[in-house]
């Protein structure tokens, strides 16, 4: 009974602590209101950025146990959370704390597989922010991070950072420890993927484990302070799976969920208030909503206390702080103003002590505290400063004084100031202002200054002295200024200011200007000749400075020797050159060279570049230069020291170089000629060249002079600047870089430099001079002076041709083009672009035959019969036949003409005009060609499409018009391609009017689909119409499958809510097209339904849960209720039901007869049993029955009479205080619950210990209080007699104490209206809520009384049973905590230690680097190991760190090695595509071959028949016409063309051959990077055994913590055993790999034989294509000879005999000769038989030589294979050794 009043008093205690008592807090320090979930209350201003199903309905799934049922769920979160019927709304106001029962059923969660997710907390005033809980449903996230705002969302800070792994999710943020409570750091403890769900996230602002000096300085109160908090988190906790596999499926199972989130707080007031209420808008009947307008004290105001009250700014408002109010204080005006405000800067002036200023002050008084005189004004020194009077009008001369008269407000003798004193102009001083100051003259009254300031440039004169002389005037200069008036710059300065010295330095460049001298005013230098800019360090527009080698002198220009020659070289597009000029002189041993140098523009040492291209495998050994001066040097000249021997070098040429510089300079002059003369004596092997030393040869190229830096003076001055550029000079090697033709761009501090020596060796900058026509504009680059050139131009001037090209001009110049089988080389004439040719061509660019000749390069004569001159150059074909001749030898009539030209001009021989009807150009003409018949020597004549007859006069079939008229045409019949061409009726001969339409189409030109087809009857597309029956307007159907349709579209014309191009389906939200009247509205419920269509079919509608019927109008099966408001489900046990089926309006159960109850659950009255199993009562139930209806009834009476005594006075007080009680409970619980009840996981044995300690003293302590409740329990149990009594005395206290309440009520009234009322509010219903539930306490049953009086018996009963048990058992848990507390005093922890963390266990913590048992760090974290420590853990963590290096080392082998095997597969791939293409080349050629075979056996037969021909005897003129006429049918087997055709089909297989050719050096590049690839696999072999050194350094860091850890030296026995398996593995791969290398060097040498193979091939084909192309004019001249004799067949056969006779023998001759034609083509084409066949022969043997090596590469693919699946296994085990190597640290 002691403890629930101790309880009660307490509660009480804490309400009027809340209350703004100043007693209590506020009047002695500072005061703060209760701190609470700022969440309460703030649904709305909490916000997501990612909440599942806002939008639809979204799945998601849950990672579970195997042996839960159903993994995956719905989120909906369009509609508010109902525990009831919406449980799948996840909205962020779930995670809110509350104490319903289904605290756990409801949460926040996110979308699926979005990271990056926002929470954010929008605050309406400032708050004191302490820590946050978060509790979630899932993984907690990988990586996260809380911000705050404090000025309403305009900037963020972050509080802190979580990740799992901070280095990559968070890099450059440090991860601790913490050691300043205002340090960002990441943290992981709270980022695991452990545990799956409830993990917690908890974030303390004031670390606990961090002392703080002052919990009232600035900087805590803003880490405190927020307005708003954010809460990103950017990264989820995955299994990895979604690494694999894209689909969406498997982001379901990744998500946020959240439990609870609380966010605890107060109001924030700067300690200047102990409550807050309400802000206006905000509800105010929340229970538990913290709110944000501070109630102020300490004379402060605003929503959170933030500035003092009017006319209380005498100090600067601050927060409270401990035991001091810092209260604002109330202004000082004395008198003379009632407003005043706060200067921080005045507040600083008083030292702190007072900073308030007084606003309007009054009786021509100013200042802060009104203490001071207005201008003109000053103060009475003998009256009070509070006196009205106290200011009196100044009295001045206002000539000398400051606005006219102003004067000291007062008298301060410390500040020199004396009351009614004038104030001087600025110039003048003096009691009565009357003398000009120091630095002035010229006292005037007309003067506003008073007097004339010195005449002083104050650019130039020192401050802080008299700027002048106060008689002469002079000024004090500066350093480097000079002048009276210190105005001008000393000489070599300019830019005369206000800096230290007064003026700049030229700084003028040392080439670029003749000297350091510059303008005063602009600083600029007198630069040289051309050179622009302030310091003369630019060059002007087309001018630029040279390059190193600017003097370049080419070798081909040079003076040759004997044996020397000059070797052009073309440049190649898209390449920079190699060499400069147009070539390089090719130079043989013993070969010399000689220079004329007449340009040297500046006395210097020169260095000789000479560049050049080796053609030798060797050096050349020895070549003389010799320099020839035109005389003597005068030794006063500057070259004067010069000996002869300077003059001569003997130097050597290195091959693998292009180019060398000798080591001693060149001293040359300006203005003197020079001849430098290089002899190459001797190549350094020249016994081992082919046929002696004459074909050693060097091609040189050029030869540059370079300014040596050394002999310049602006490098050996000595001066500081010297040597800088000396030094810059050399280590940015600007000398290396000019000395090879390609180089890179030259660096900025290099040009710099260059350009001022080019313009020192110049005497300034050197003129483009670019060519007008060969560049493209007149300005070079400044660097190096190279012209833009047109295309094919070179030169730095841009004026000549590149080597190949001519015709010089403004277009650039022009591709030679030489033949290459025509010309001599490729180069020409650079002017007329004539290519030297060969015998035998002709052309400008040699690639043509003389005129009248063809076959190019093997010209010959054309062939024409006289009827032209000139043929095609390539094919022979003549041009401009004549005489009405046509074809490739004007060998036949014209189209249009009929006749044989070959026969000559003669009358019988002439090209004739085709009557068809007329002749040609008559425009009646409608043949293609005519023909006279042999046997009726009529004219047959080709008609042209769309006409016939004998004479082509009529139309034919399909094509209408009257060609017999003049100007009469045949034209096709427009019918749309739909009528038969070979229908003479199809169309009218005449009109061309369609009649026999097809296809379905119809019209007079046959343009539209026939009725019920639809389509484009120009496509011959027309098909039917396909319209449903059941949805087309039945007007538009003769029957069931006849209806009409539009005839271009398809479209049906469907009924009402009917659509589709075939009117096949209903319009949406229609259903029941089988009606065939039109489809039906669904008419679905828009509330009940998800969407308005319906099922197209059935009618059926969608419903949304808990509603049912067609329409969605009623509940749902199993649903019960009215489906207008509301459905439920039937709550029905499922054992005691008739039907699943409750009632529909009251939701009541069917139940099976004896059941009973809304859900059927309990057995019915006169049964008895346990449900289900209901078995009816014994007889008597009924005698039992009546006994039981009597008492009720007696029962019922008495209640009513208990209700009527409900008089008492003591149910109010005595529930309010339960009720108090309860609260203060809740509250109680909630702390609890809100902490972080989880720990860390005990990682050494130094925790076990501590924690073992710690639970000693727990449970003793447990055990003291539970002696001491038992006493309680015991006094309890002695007063229970006195509980009544006691109940009175607390009714009478809590009276008592409501008085006291209304008392502070009022007070509250009086001092803040809207507190008052909010109070008086709560506390009414509170009192009716207590009155009430007081009220049920005393006259219900149960009631609170009846139930504590059970509690109390049945705790006298426990307490009598179980007391000597409990005593028994009190006293050994005391033996046994005390011998507990023995052992672990005397337990020694040094040497665990020293083995543990790797020092001495006796060191105090401070000191020990390695830490300790109950050691801490900055952040309170246990401290064990570390830097330098040999203990268990510091090795362990080596061990660790040892072991993933090793894994990160295996698994780049591994990629290495899977790269390996993947080129590998690509050169298999190429390899087989080379096959391919050769078995394609393979089956042209036996193409070709049965095509040779088939012209043989043709021409056999032809020679054979002409053979008998030939030797029958007695044939008559009909049999030898027969014959001929026979012959004369019978072509050759192969025409020219035939021929031609075959030549270009063996041409294009053997060029797909080259293909092949092409494909087998790619295989070659492929075999080269298999042998790359091998030399990767050695890397990374190396690689794998650097691992495996790794591994033994683990295995011996494993050995060293043996001692400490016995338990994993299983382990690392295991471990060793691995690694001797890997060794071993690692030692067969290095010999496979071994082999591999062997056999894949064995195939590229196969390779190699292939293609020298191919190359012979190659060199076949070119023979075969000169035998087919004799072949061709063999048979050219055999159908000649074929065509002459139907010539004289074709003569009149009725002539004389003797005349057939003689043509008879004429034609024998012919055939004769014909035959001997043949018989040389059938030779000929047995030799391309033949070398046909030995192709295809060598083609088999390089088809076996491929599969072999194909085989070959397959087995290298298998052995790759192999190897990679080994070394997966490796690294399998490996990684399993790591997993234990991890698992025993």
């Amino acid at each position: 009974m002691k403890a629930s009043l101790l309880m009660l008093a307490c509660v009480l205690a804490v309400a009027v602590g809340q209350e703004p008592d100043y007693s209590h807090g506020c009047a002695h320090g500072s005061c703060y209101p209760a701190t609470g979930d700022l969440l309460v209350g703030r649904e709305k201003s909490l916000k997501a950025s990612s909440t599942c199903g806002m939008r639809k309905k979204e799945p998601y799934c849950i990672v579970s146990h195997l042996q839960d049922e159903k993994k995956c769920f719905d989120c909906d979160s369009r509609r508010p959370y109902d525990p009831v019927y919406n449980t799948i709304n996840h909205r962020m106001e779930n995670v809110i704390t509350t104490f319903k029962p289904h605290r756990k059923k409801s949460w926040w969660q996110s979308e699926n597989g979005k990271s990056d997710v926002i929470i954010q907390l929008d605050l309406e005033a400032e708050f004191h922010f302490t820590h946050l809980i978060m509790t979630f449903k899932t993984f907690r996230p990988a990586a996260m991070l809380i911000e705050r705002s404090s000025d309403f969302g305009r900037t963020w800070q972050i509080y802190r950072y979580f990740s799992h792994d901070c280095a990559s999710a968070f890099p450059g943020v440090s991860q601790g420890p913490l050691r300043n409570i205002n340090d960002v750091i990441c943290e992981s403890r709270y980022s695991d993927i452990e545990p799956s769900t409830e993990g917690e996230v908890i974030y303390r602002v004031l670390e606990p484990s961090i002392r703080i000096e002052d919990p009232y300085s600035p900087s805590i109160q803003s880490q405190l302070k927020i307005t708003n908090l954010r809460i990103n988190f950017t990264k989820l906790h995955t299994l990895g799976d979604n690494l694999l596999d894209p689909r969406a499926e498997i982001k379901e199972k990744y998500y946020y969920a959240m439990y609870e989130l609380v966010v605890r707080g107060n109001c924030f007031c700067y300690g200047h208030a102990s409550e807050c209420a309400r802000i206006d808008g905000i509800r105010a009947d929340i229970e538990g909503m913290v709110h944000g307008r501070c109630v102020c004290n300490h004379n402060t105001r605003g929503l959170n206390c933030e500035e003092c009250d009017d006319f209380c700014n005498d100090l600067p408002w601050r927060p409270a702080e401990g035991r001091n109010t810092n209260a604002c204080k109330k202004c000082n005006c004395n008198g003379h103003s009632s407003t005043c405000h706060f200067d921080m800067a005045m507040y600083q002036a008083t030292g702190n002590v007072s900073g308030g200023v007084c606003d309007d002050c009054l009786h021509n008084t100013m200042g802060r505290n009104c203490e001071m005189c207005k201008p003109f004004y000053y103060q009475d020194a003998f009256k009070d400063i509070r006196d009205p009077q106290v200011c009196v009008a100044c009295d001045c001369d206002p000539d000398g004084s400051q606005n006219g008269g102003m004067c000291d407000s007062h008298t301060e003798p410390s500040l020199g100031m004396v009351g009614g004193q004038c104030r001087c102009k600025a110039n003048v001083e003096g009691p009565r202002c009357d003398k000009c100051k120091t630095g002035y003259f010229g006292l005037s009254a007309e003067n506003p200054q008073g007097c004339q300031p010195c005449r002083c440039d104050p650019r130039g004169t020192v401050s802080g002295r008299s700027q002048c002389d106060p008689v002469s005037g002079d000024c004090f200069c500066k350093r480097l200024v000079t002048g009276r008036s210190c105005d001008q710059c000393l000489p070599e300065h300019w830019a005369l200011s206000h800096d230290l010295n007064g003026c700049r330095g030229c700084e003028c460049d040392i080439g670029g200007a003749h000297d350091n001298h510059c303008s005063m005013e602009s600083g600029q230098c007198r630069c040289r000749s051309h050179m622009a800019g302030r310091q003369c360090t630019q060059v002007e527009s087309r001018y630029f400075f040279m390059a190193l080698d600017h003097f370049l002198y080419e070798a081909e220009l040079a003076k040759m020797g004997q044996g020397c020659t000059l070797e052009t070289r073309e440049h190649q597009q898209g390449r920079p050159a190699s060499w400069t000029g147009l070539g390089f002189a090719r130079v043989p041993e013993g070969g010399t060279l000689e220079f004329l140098i007449t340009d040297i523009p500046y006395s210097m040492e020169y260095d000789l570049l000479i560049r050049y291209e080796s053609q030798m495998p060797r050096d050349w050994e020895e070549v003389r230069i010799t320099i020839v001066r035109p005389g003597p040097i005068p030794t006063s000249s500057p070259c004067g020291n010069t000996i002869p021997d300077d003059d001569r070098f003997l130097v050597s040429l290195p091959a693998g170089a292009r180019f060398m510089l000798p080591p001693r300079a060149v001293c040359l002059e300006q203005g003197v000629t020079y001849t430098l003369r290089f002899e190459f004596r001797r190549y350094q092997d020249a016994n081992s060249v082919l046929n002696g030393a004459a074909n050693a040869l060097l091609l040189v190229d050029s030869l540059a002079l370079m300014p040596r830096h050394s002999s310049m003076e602006m490098f050996t001055a000595g001066d500081v600047a010297s040597n800088n550029r000396k030094q810059t000079f050399e280590r940015y090697r600007c000398h290396e870089r000019a000395k090879s033709v390609t180089r890179p761009m030259i660096s900025d501090t290099c040009a710099k430099i260059i350009t001022s020596m080019s313009a020192i060796i110049n005497n300034g900058a050197l003129p483009c001079n670019c060519d007008l026509q060969g560049s493209i504009s007149a300005m070079c680059d400044v660097r190096g002076g190279q012209c833009p050139c047109r295309p094919s131009v070179i030169g730095q001037r841009c004026d000549q041709c590149a080597p190949g090209t001519y015709g010089f001009g403004p277009s650039g110049c022009i591709a030679c083009g030489c033949s290459l089988e025509g010309a001599v080389t490729r180069l020409c004439d650079k002017f007329t672009g004539q290519c030297q040719c060969r015998p035998g061509a002709f052309g400008l660019r040699c690639d043509g035959c003389q005129s009248g000749h063809w076959g190019f390069p093997n010209c010959r004569l054309c062939q024409c019969n006289g009827h032209a001159e000139q043929c095609d150059q390539r094919t022979g074909a003549c041009i401009n036949c004549r005489d009405n001749t046509g074809g490739d030898k004007c060998d036949r009539c014209g189209n249009g003409y009929y006749g044989n030209p070959i026969l000559g001009k003669a009358a019988n021989g002439q090209c004739r005009p085709c009557q068809c009807p007329e002749g040609p150009n008559s425009g009646r003409h409608f043949a293609a060609s005519c023909y006279q018949d042999n046997h009726n020597r009529q004219i047959v004549c080709n008609c042209n499409q769309g006409y016939t007859g004998a004479r082509c006069e009529e139309c034919a079939p399909g094509y209408y018009g009257n060609p017999s008229q003049p100007g009469g045409r045949c034209q096709p019949c427009q019918c749309n391609n739909n009528i038969d061409m070979s229908d003479m009726k199809a169309c009218d001969r005449r009109t061309g009017e369609c009649r026999k339409c097809l296809y379905n189409t119809e019209g007079p030109i046959c343009g539209i689909c026939k009725s019920s087809y639809f389509g484009d009857a120009s496509r011959r597309n027309c098909r039917k119409c396909t319209c449903n029956f059941l949805g087309t307007d039945r007007e538009q159907c003769m029957e069931r499958e006849d209806c009409v349709c539009q005839r271009a579209t398809g479209q049906c014309q469907c009924l009402p809510n009917v659509i589709g191009l075939t009117c096949d389906h209903c319009a949406p939200n229609h259903w029941n097209l089988a009606n065939g009247k039109g489809c039906d509205a669904c008419g679905c419920d828009p509330n009940n339904s998800v969407t308005s269509s319906c099922n197209e079919f059935t009618g059926q509608c969608q419903c949304r849960d808990g509603f049912g019927g067609k329409t969605c109008t009623d509940c749902q099966e199993t649903y019960w209720g009215d489906p207008s408001t509301q459905c439920r489900v039937c709550d029905c046990d499922w054992r005691g039901i008739e039907s699943s089926q409750c009632n529909r309006v009251t939701g009541h159960c069917v139940c099976q007869q004896g059941v009973s109850g809304v859900r059927c659950d309990q057995c019915a009255r006169g049964f008895s049993g346990q449900f289900p199993n209901c078995q009816p009562c014994h007889q008597c139930f009924g005698d039992w029955d009546r006994i039981v209806q009597d008492l009720a009834v007696r029962t019922k009476t008495l209640a009513e009479r208990a209700h009527e005594i409900q008089t008492t006075g003591l149910t109010g007080p005595y529930e309010k205080a339960f009720k108090d009680l309860e609260e203060k409970l809740k509250r109680a619980q909630e702390i609890v619950n809100a902490r972080n009840a989880t720990a860390a996981a005990v990682a050494t044995l130094m925790e076990l210990i501590e924690d073992l300690r710690a639970q000693i003293g727990e449970t003793t302590d447990a055990l003291n209080r539970l002696e001491g409740d038992l006493t309680v329990v015991q006094d309890g149990n002695s007063e229970a007699s006195k509980e009544l009594s006691a109940l009175e005395r607390e009714a009478k206290e809590l009276n008592l104490t409501s008085q006291q309440l209304h008392r502070q009520l009022d007070t509250l009234k009086n001092s803040n209206f809207l507190g008052a009322y909010d109070s008086v509010r709560i506390s009414y219903n509170k009192s009716r809520d207590a009155e009430r539930r007081a009220n049920e306490s005393t006259t219900t049953k149960p009631s609170t009384v009846s139930q504590s009086a059970d509690t109390r018996r049945r705790t006298e009963r426990l307490i009598s049973a179980k007391k000597d048990d409990f005593n028994r058992k009190n006293a050994a848990n005391k033996r046994a905590l005390g011998d507990l507390n023995t052992r672990a005093q005397g337990l020694d922890l040094k040497k665990i230690n020293e083995k543990v963390c790797g020092a001495p266990g006796d060191v105090p913590c401070g000191e020990s680097p390695c830490g300790g048992a109950g050691c801490r760090d900055d952040e309170g974290n246990r401290h064990c190991g570390g830097l330098n420590c040999n203990g268990a853990v510091a090795v362990a963590d080596n061990a660790l760190e040892r072991s993933k290096h090793a894994e990160k080392e295996l698994n780049k082998a591994m990629g290495e090695v899977e790269g390996l095997f993947t080129k590998v597969a690509d050169a298999k791939t190429k390899a087989e595509e080379a096959k391919e293409k050769a078995q394609a080349a393979l089956d042209k050629a036996t193409a070709t071959k049965n095509k040779v075979e088939r012209s043989n056996n043709d021409l056999r037969d032809l020679i054979k028949q002409i053979r008998e021909f030939l030797t029958q005897e007695g044939a008559d003129p009909d049999s030898i016409e027969a014959v001929a006429n026979r012959v004369l049918e019978l072509s050759i087997p192969a025409s020219p063309l035939q021929i031609r055709h075959l030549a270009d089909e063996i041409k294009e297989r053997v060029r797909s051959l080259s293909n092949v050719d092409a494909i087998l050096q790619q295989t070659q590049g492929d075999v080269r990077r298999a042998e790359q690839l091998l030399l990767d696999a050695k890397r990374a072999r190396h690689s794998a055994e650097g691992v495996k050194t790794t591994a033994e350094t683990v295995k011996q860091a494993l050995a060293g913590a043996q001692t400490a850890q016995t338990s994993a030296e299983k382990a690392i026995a295991i471990a060793k055993a691995d690694i001797g398996d890997t060794e071993a593995r690692l030692v067969q791969i290095e010999s496979e790999t071994s082999n591999n290398e062997k056999d894949l060097t064995e195939a590229m040498d196969r390779l190699g034989t292939l293609g020298q193979e191919i190359a012979a091939l190659k060199t076949k084909r070119a023979n075969n294509s000169m035998a087919a192309a004799r072949a061709e004019e063999t048979a050219t001249m055999a159908r000649d000879k074929a065509n002459e004799a139907k010539q004289i067949l074709d003569g009149q056969l009725t002539d004389k005999y003797h005349e057939v006779q003689q043509r008879v023998d004429t034609k024998a001759k012919a055939v004769q000769e014909a035959k001997k034609k043949a018989e040389r083509l059938r030779d000929e084409a047995k030799e391309l038989l033949k070398d046909a066949q030995d192709k295809l022969q060598r083609l088999a043997e390089l088809e076996k030589s491929y599969e072999e090596n194909q085989r070959r590469l397959e087995g290298k693919a298998r052995q790759l294979d192999g190897l990679e699946d080994k070394m997966k296994a490796i690294l399998t085990d490996i990684n399993k050794q790591i997993q234990i190597y991890n698992t025993c640290q």
